[in-house]
């Protein structure tokens, strides 16, 4: 009777020669087929990617990200030079064409004064873009720094600030608006941007709170402060890089609704006021001539859709791509 044949890497290591044997046939099974031998020395080929890139690694085969980055893009180049595309005045008029259809060099065709409706479309992306980006980030650092802190320091801050924002939790966003931009006669977007980030910030603040807490219980946190870290390094150095990521989401999607209120404030009288362009503005003027022209209203909506839509998309994809669950 033959005995069993005996691997030679097995012979002369006793136990450690069957735990090689085994790690290296666990290596063999965990390799790709027809992938080439490991490096020497067992060392990885390529550095550890963060959570950042694997985050971007995701996004750029997102073709949800793409098409709303590119969109986004396309907007706010628009919004900063509108005379690429639209070569018109948004404010010349002639009542002599009020309410006509498309016309050679018209496509959107003209309101019930007479202007472009193609041109007007095209610069209220600037006050919308403006609104938007201004109200989120302005939201976000205020939410960001009063959460970041409660969650950190707890306590008596703490309380203050989570009974704070319950306060503003408790103030209906349209009412809250047309109660406070009622009594502002200016015409720039900078009392809607601060109405805005007013009743904002507290959404922000949860999550930012929330994220903090997380955080500071991780390992590497007590390691920093046992090492004798200041609160100052852990909270920038080591609690805020692992904790801005859900505030980066909700931000991003936030954009997209608070560009939707700029508009149905402006809708309905105390957002932006002429002579500012805006798509709420076109679309309050226009709600009354549905009827007969129903092209007032329907391409300054349909913009407004689409720039939403967008930012909802670019929120929704950047969540996923961060958020480590749905890996």
């Amino acid at each position: 009777m033959s005995e069993p044949h005996v691997p030679q890497e097995a012979i002369g290591h006793g136990d450690g020669g069957t735990a090689a044997l085994a790690i290296g046939e666990a290596e063999s099974l965990s390799r790709a087929p027809g992938a080439g031998p490991p490096p020497p020395g067992g060392e990885p080929t390529g550095k550890p990617r963060s959570l950042w890139s694997d985050a971007w690694h995701d996004l750029r085969r997102n073709p949800v990200f793409v098409v709303s980055a590119l969109v986004i893009v396309f907007l706010v180049v628009i919004a900063l030079w509108p005379q690429l595309i639209a070569t018109g005045n948004p404010y010349r008029a002639d009542l002599s064409k009020a309410q006509q259809g498309a016309a050679p060099g018209h496509p959107f065709g003209y309101d019930t004064q007479g202007r472009d409706v193609y041109t007007r479309v095209v610069y209220g992306a600037r006050a919308s873009i403006t609104v938007g980006t201004c109200a989120t980030a302005g939201a976000a650092l205020l939410g960001s720094l009063l959460g970041g802190l409660a969650g950190f320091f707890g306590g008596w801050w703490d309380t203050l600030l989570s009974r704070l924002a319950d306060i503003f939790f408790g103030i209906p966003v349209l009412l809250g608006g047309l109660v406070f931009l009622s009594v502002v006669t200016s015409t720039t977007v900078w009392p809607v941007v601060g109405f805005i980030v007013l009743l904002g910030w507290p959404q922000i603040s949860r999550i930012a709170r929330g994220s903090v807490v997380t955080a500071k219980q991780n390992d590497y946190v007590q390691a920093a402060r046992a090492l004798g870290a200041g609160n100052g390094r852990m909270l920038l150095r080591h609690i805020a890089p692992n904790a801005i990521a859900p505030v980066i989401v909700v931000a991003t999607i936030a954009l997209g609704t608070y560009i939707a209120l700029e508009a149905t404030l402006s809708y309905l009288g105390a957002g932006l006021k002429p002579p500012t362009v805006s798509w709420g503005i076109d679309i309050s003027a226009a709600s009354t001539h549905i009827r007969n022209a129903p092209h007032m209203l329907l391409w300054p909506a349909g913009a407004l859709s689409i720039t939403v839509l967008a930012f909802i998309m670019l929120g929704d994809a950047v969540r996923d791509a961060l958020d480590p669950k749905l890996r």
